[in-house]
């Protein structure tokens, strides 16, 4: 059953990383930064991480052969490495790695990677002091912001060249790394000195716990599966505002149907549906010639369902990504044994990552058939064409939505077309042979962040969409404009947070458009794509829709 009621993690003000699983909803939060938000280390943890580290210095002071500790890298581990040039070997490794290209990447996936990273090096197995995760979060907590470039990883040994990029500048070794802070934009060694911190050398094993890891890709994944979440939502009371107004049936969503068919997702949004066009909605009496509705409106549950289950696994997916421990060597704390291995291997983030902008694709074109549907009166049950507010003889110059509609047209097969694969195109060259096969995480999950900014744009279009034809309808039920009296609980939360954020006040003389010229609509899609992006009043709206998909989840069923 959906509910009112609505847990608000914002109330939270300091989140403590202790090792533990961090949950997509605390991540998430904590990427996104907002002033007084609290950062803290569990320090119960030191002794667990202390250990490891000893397990590496007795290593290398035995002169044991370890990869990465007293061998080269990658395709060069057959060369050894002195044990007396072992800490010399880790400061280099950050060295050589500073070779990213591109435009800056959005500073929340830098803190996320950050507070991953912080997270799982406190798991203890990865041979680091403690102090090297103190500095992590002491930058975090300061908001102190490593830039780091858009290209550098294929998802092989981990996200080598981005993760770089954070280990130079919480440790000043190439001064020139650069560190957003306090609006500005400053080398890391000025950074430092701002949080009256020193430069520090690595020791043994610690630049590959630092660079050679997974959490850069999961941080990506895990902002665009926490946004996907919220965006699916407001996709689905979306799609029941345009329900309503096309006068469509409700009986495709009767639990008899779901029940003789019981995929979970479909199960789910056929209940969702119930939800969302019955609470609190008037019963419509409307003759129709059609006996049954078109696929795109009696198939929703089936269609949308499997879309449900996709995101559901790839949440679960990219939480277990962002928890593991994904560097290499690997310590066991208890023994100091090593395991070289291939945690690192991005594989899962890019498969998830490819899935998910499969399902912006999908999800955007189940609109675009309902927006086609509105926009054409043989489809919508006779509302205007275009949904042109002023439909008079006199004013037949209006065009209504048309070119909002071309605008949705343009974004949707970008964003089929980002449904593409990318993880099957791997290099089988990479690094002297030796990353023979990798995962792409990083460019899968960079491709689902821009899927993330196109779906927004496009959601935008699809609310005005719903909102303008549900005008249109109530005046032809009702005699007025109002589009609030054909919906229900949930739906009418969203139809005011959109009129309310564009300054459109409902009622009997105008629908939401009623000249052309009467809004700029360039400025109304780009303030819904801001409000969708910062979780305002639009996504609090469909709040109880994101709390039983979690319920979904968690039941397993």
């Amino acid at each position: 059953m959906l509910t009112e009621t609505v847990t608000n993690r914002l109330e939270k003000k300091t989140y403590q990383l202790s090792g533990k699983p961090l949950a997509l909803g605390d991540f998430a939060v904590i990427a996104g930064h907002r002033p007084g938000l609290g950062i803290e280390l569990d320090h119960s943890a030191a002794a667990r991480v202390s250990a490891s580290w000893r397990a590496v210095d007795k290593a290398v002071k035995d002169g044991k052969v370890v990869y990465g500790l007293t061998t080269g890298f990658g395709g060069m581990a057959n060369q050894a490495v002195d044990c007396h040039f072992a800490g010399d070997l880790q400061n280099n490794l950050i060295s050589f790695l500073a070779a990213g290209a591109g435009n800056p990447i959005d500073s929340r996936h830098v803190r996320g990677a950050m507070a991953l990273r912080a997270n799982v090096l406190l798991q203890g197995c990865s041979g680091i002091r403690f102090e090297l995760i103190e500095r992590l979060v002491q930058f975090l907590q300061a908001d102190a912001i490593p830039v780091v470039r858009e290209l550098g990883s294929i998802g092989a040994s981990g996200d080598l060249v981005p993760l770089s990029a954070i280990a130079r500048a919480i440790t000043g070794i190439q001064g020139k790394a650069l560190v957003r802070m306090g609006g500005e934009t400053i080398e890391c060694r000025e950074a430092l000195e701002r949080l009256e911190l020193d430069p520090i050398e690595l020791l043994p094993k610690e630049g590959l716990a630092l660079v050679n890891g997974t959490s850069f890709s999961a941080a990506i994944a895990a902002n665009a599966v926490s946004e996907a979440r919220q965006l699916f939502a407001v996709a689905l009371a979306a799609q029941s505002m345009m329900l309503r107004a096309l006068l469509v049936k409700d009986e495709p969503f009767e639990g008899f149907v779901h029940d003789l068919k019981p995929h979970p997702g479909q199960v789910w949004i056929a209940e969702v549906m119930r939800y969302l066009l019955r609470d609190g909605c008037q019963d419509l009496q409307v003759a129709s010639d059609l006996v049954q509705d078109r696929y795109s409106l009696r198939c929703l549950p089936q269609y949308l369902g499997s879309i449900f289950e996709g995101l559901a696994r790839i949440q679960h997916t990219v939480e277990t990504e962002m928890n593991s421990v994904s560097d290499n060597p690997l310590v066991d704390p208890e023994n100091g044994q090593f395991y070289q291995s291939g945690n690192f291997l991005g594989q899962y983030v890019g498969m998830a990552m490819d899935d998910l902008r499969k399902y912006f694709g999908l999800t955007a074109k189940h609109l675009d058939v309902q927006i086609a549907s509105l926009v054409t009166p043989e489809f919508s049950g006779g509302l205007p064409a275009s949904l042109r507010g002023n439909d008079t003889l006199a004013n037949n110059m209006n065009m209504g939505l048309k070119g909002l509609q071309i605008t949705g047209n343009s974004i949707m097969p970008m964003l089929t077309w980002f449904g593409n694969p990318l993880v099957d195109h791997f290099p089988t060259h990479a690094e002297q042979f030796n990353q023979n096969i990798n995962g792409l995480s990083w460019g899968a999950s960079q491709a689902a962040w821009k899927s993330v900014e196109l779906f927004q744009s496009y959601l935008s279009i699809s609310l005005i969409f719903a909102v303008q034809a549900l005008d249109l309808r109530a005046k032809q039920v009702f005699g007025d404009f109002d589009g609030r009296r054909l919906l229900g609980t949930l739906p009418v939360q969203l139809y005011t947070s959109v009129c309310k954020l564009l300054d459109h006040e409902p009622g009997p003389q105008k629908p939401f458009l009623f000249n052309d010229s009467d809004r700029w609509l360039e400025e109304d899609v780009e303030s819904i794509c801001e409000s969708l992006s910062q979780g305002g009043p639009i996504v609090e709206s469909v709040q109880p829709i994101l709390q039983s998909f979690d319920q979904k989840m968690r039941s397993g069923s």
